[in-house]
């Protein structure tokens, strides 16, 4: 395969990204537990726009979580966790080179809440987390002219699913679209599928450790992989 040509230089925001981002690091990090002299730890201010783990709902979510449900959360306890569940999960990363071959354009897929995230899915049995992500890009992009270049890491993330705690991971693959002409077609429980130029996508993208692997995606693509 003929090299892929290099791209613009990564902008400010790429440089300041972790070249080892907890996105990529396998397993995930575990939290340091809380000790008596973190209550004299002045707290910090975080910005309300900041990106989320791909599990937790996101603030425009919870604002919209009326009173009364809020009052019945406190009143009713949730019931305990009575099975832990792990769901291996797959997806890609879908890229293309601009006409200029100056710029990335990244398809992103809208869901059924009306947030932008990357093409992806379970695992069914007999498959490969690779064989999943190009099935998941077809399924839910519509497009089957494209070529998978690399891996590039793996999401751990939880959830409660009412008396189920559900372990996630997410392989996610460096995918090129061959066929520039190929138009993506979304499923009909999605809300939209799009390009995005790249930095256009990396602020529509609702999820903090999709960003980073995109990020890492560029580094690749720019060092011809």
């Amino acid at each position: 395969m003929a090299t892929t040509p290099p791209v613009q230089q990564l902008t400010n925001r790429e440089q300041a990204a972790p070249p080892n981002s907890s996105a990529t690091t396998e397993p995930a990090q575990r939290s340091r537990p809380t000790t008596s002299s973190d209550a004299h730890v002045k707290p910090v201010a975080i910005p309300d726009n900041r990106k989320v783990p791909e599990a937790l709902p996101l603030n425009s979510e919870k604002a919209k979580t009326n009173p009364l449900a809020r009052f019945t959360g406190r009143v009713f306890r949730k019931p305990a966790i009575q099975e832990i569940v792990r769901e291996p999960t797959a997806g890609g990363i879908v890229f293309r080179l601009t006409p200029d071959q100056r710029d990335i354009d990244i398809l992103l897929i809208q869901d059924s809440k009306g947030r932008w995230t990357i093409p992806k899915g379970h695992i069914e049995p007999g498959e490969t987390a690779r064989q999943t992500a190009i099935r998941e890009i077809g399924e839910e992009a519509g497009l089957f002219h494209i070529q998978v270049l690399s891996w590039l890491g793996k999401i751990h993330f939880q959830y409660r699913r009412i008396d189920k705690l559900v372990l996630m991971t997410t392989q996610i693959y460096l995918v090129r679209a061959m066929d520039n002409a190929e138009i993506p077609t979304k499923e009909q429980w999605m809300k939209g599928v799009k390009w995005f130029r790249f930095n256009e996508a990396l602020d529509a993208i609702e999820y903090e450790d999709i960003e980073k692997l995109m990020l890492v995606a560029k580094n690749k693509i720019r060092q011809g992989l």
